[in-house]
């Protein structure tokens, strides 16, 4: 029996968890460095459990949603 999502241990449970997900995942899908990402926003959304981290680079923004308990990105959306 699995243990219901409220009593797993969430792994992002931190926003700079979050952001460092998220810079990862643009650095591998978009082939950028690190050094030129700045964090625009970030949000946390308590009943889906989701982080939401907004990035910007050069002329690009992406919004990169991801699953705060599989530490997971789910979406990366270009804005």
């Amino acid at each position: 029996m699995n243990p219901g999502i409220g009593l797993m241990k969430r792994r992002l449970e931190k926003e700079g968890d979050a952001i460092s997900l998220a810079k990862s995942g643009i650095i591998k899908k978009f082939k950028t460095q690190s050094d030129k990402i700045e964090t625009l926003e970030t949000k946390y959304d308590k009943d889906a459990g989701d982080w939401y981290v907004a990035l910007g680079w050069d002329k690009q923004r992406v919004i990169v949603k991801m699953d705060s308990v599989n530490a997971t990105i789910t979406e990366i959306k270009e804005i």
